[in-house]
């Protein structure tokens, strides 16, 4: 009951007229991102967070939120009427989509999808709404030694976001650590690795190197393979026929479940529930064999598992301060450069704030069902731009965001340096996500470390000592060891071949 009064109040707060302008310029913006092949919700979140920081905190982050959830909406508009993924999490939905497409039937296939991403990202809101008060009383029993165990379960995560190579994402995590002790020491106040540039007292910026490592790295990965139009077939009919609904019906509910329950594990990434939900809706089916060809159900589940887990993955960065995919730990470095730390405390001393927010994504929601299907012909227009033009733009306004935000030339040498290191890692296959999380969560951590070694006057002990902390602690450690030995067995199993 007190949930429902808290979030009536945040429906108060984002129903004002600014809030639910920035929601619907969120909403807009975030499925453009989608429907651009190769940007991506990282890239383009990293990219538009120098226009958030110009507005208030809670106008900037409901943006932003609506941005995340838009683009993976966005994504599944060209995976069906072009085969090509605007996001990695859509990719799946190109295998019966674009078959739908191909057959006169792309706008039920958009449609389904919307109604799907519809009503898992509402559910996976609800499931925030609910569990949000208990895990953040739960949390508040924590103190520097359990705040840190509790970092160190989220830089645990770096071998949930490893892709093919654990060494490489171990590598990745390493560097984004370094990067975070650049500036001035927390405890100490002695500066750390600035040599001698006042610059980087404050250590490097979260925003030139987000927008380096993903947006400028991206535009630099993908003009590599040179400039591209694309062209979209003829949408007729927009509306599901009601064989069409009743078809979808079931892979909606069960793809909203997948979703949900995948977005509560950090480190997972969007694109396993979207291949976990078409698995499931193949093995079910009494007619498996037609997938691939144009079935409604395998754009259904995918999609409503796709936007479900957006928005559950958003639970544990509110209540525990853990972000678990490379978008969130973005949004997290925006909550923290608005003075906002996500976790326990933004419910105690910002509830305000926090419960506006899960009310925009009700909002959101809503806004995207209403906006995707009558903007569908808009969207494909924008798929005719030529791809150089397009990143050329995008160079543009990245150069002219970050050099806002401080009138510093110094922070756009910084984005373009981390430019080139996000297309070193593309093109040496090592994962961005584990840099950007340890860059994100290593201060915290640290302080977390100091503060702890400070009570117990130097003790390290304090940390297996304590009941909570010593359980999330063997956590991390069942997290590292499990995901090491599926490495080592994956290699053994190559090797065998």
């Amino acid at each position: 009951m007190e949930s429902l009064e808290l979030l009536m109040g945040g429906f108060a707060t984002a129903l004002q007229p600014g809030n639910l302008l920035f929601a619907l310029i969120g909403c807009t913006l975030g499925t453009l991102i989608g429907v651009l092949p190769g940007i991506g919700p990282a890239a383009g979140t990293a990219i538009l967070i120098p226009i958030a920081m110009a507005i208030s905190p809670t106008s900037a982050i409901i943006m932003l939120a609506a941005i995340y959830y838009g683009a993976m909406y966005g994504g599944t508009i060209t995976s069906v009427l072009i085969n090509t993924p605007g996001e990695a999490a859509s990719a799946v939905t190109c295998l019966d989509g674009y078959a739908m497409a191909k057959q006169g039937r792309a706008g039920a296939a958009l449609a389904v999808a919307a109604i799907g991403s519809f009503v898992g990202g509402t559910v996976a809101v609800g499931g925030l709404v609910l569990v949000a008060l208990p895990l953040t009383r739960f949390a508040l029993r924590f103190g520097p030694p359990e705040f840190f165990a509790l970092m160190i379960v989220g830089l645990s995560l770096v071998t949930g976001l490893a892709g093919r190579s654990l060494v490489r994402a171990l590598l990745s995590a390493i560097l984004g650590l370094m990067i975070a002790q650049v500036g001035i020491d927390p405890v100490m106040g002695a500066p750390r690795f600035t040599f001698g540039h006042v610059e980087l007292m404050d250590g490097f910026g979260i925003v030139p190197v987000v927008m380096g490592v993903f947006g400028i790295g991206e535009i630099l990965f993908n003009v590599e393979a040179g400039a591209m139009a694309v062209f979209s077939p003829q949408i007729s009919r927009l509306m599901p026929s009601r064989a069409d609904l009743d078809a979808s019906k079931w892979p909606i509910v069960r793809g909203t479940v997948v979703g949900f329950l995948m977005g509560l594990i950090p480190g997972v990434g969007a694109i396993v529930p979207t291949f976990v939900s078409y698995a499931m809706e193949k093995r079910l089916s009494k007619t498996p064999e037609r997938f691939g060809t144009g079935m409604i159900e395998g754009v259904a589940g995918p999609e409503t598992a796709n936007n479900a887990y957006a928005n559950a993955a958003l639970i544990p960065l509110f209540t525990l301060g853990i972000p678990g995919s490379p978008t969130t730990a973005i949004l997290m470095g925006a909550f923290m450069m608005n003075g906002l730390v996500p976790g326990p405390m933004l419910f105690k001393e910002h509830g305000e704030f926090a419960w506006a927010v899960i009310a925009s994504l009700y909002i959101g929601n809503i806004i995207l069902v209403i906006l995707n299907l009558p903007l569908i012909p808009l969207w494909v227009k924008f798929l005719k731009i030529p791809y150089g033009i397009l990143m050329a733009i995008v160079f543009g306004f990245s150069v002219i965001g970050v050099y806002s935000l401080n009138s510093s030339v110094f922070d756009i040498g910084i984005m373009l340096g981390f430019g080139i290191i996000g297309y070193a890692f593309r093109k040496m296959d090592i994962p961005l996500a584990p840099m950007i999380l340890t860059f994100v969560l290593g201060p915290l951590m640290e302080r977390g470390l100091r503060q702890s070694l400070e009570m117990s006057q130097g003790d390290i002990s304090i940390l297996v000592t304590r009941p909570l902390s010593a359980t999330l602690l063997v956590i991390a450690t069942l997290v590292i060891v499990s995901s090491m030995f599926r490495a080592f067995s994956a290699v053994k199993g190559d090797t065998e071949v």
